[in-house]
């Protein structure tokens, strides 16, 4: 959803991503690439500028992304006690 709104700059991304490292945000970036869902384009300065930018595929996933993190915003309370509940049997079998 952080290219929803046109091309950004790799640091770009790290940055409002946030808590992510560059090997999983460029592992993660490759994949979607590989998948036809981002295209690169590596402008050759120093350092080398690299932008990401969705593809028309990448494009039409906007909506089901969109009704998943509805989801996931509407069902979060569930989501905290399931985790709580878990991590608390998890402690107990320590």
């Amino acid at each position: 959803m952080m290219l929803a709104d046109g091309p950004r700059r790799f640091s770009e991304l790290k940055r409002a991503i946030g808590g992510v490292s560059q090997r999983m945000l460029t592992l993660t970036l490759r994949g979607l690439e590989r998948d036809g869902l981002v295209t690169r384009t590596i402008t050759p300065t120093i350092p080398p500028r690299v932008d990401y930018e969705l593809t028309g595929l990448g494009q039409s996933l906007r909506r089901p992304v969109e009704a998943l993190g509805a989801w996931v915003f509407e069902h979060l309370p569930e989501i905290h006690r399931a985790r709580a509940a878990f991590d608390s049997r998890a402690e107990e079998n320590r």
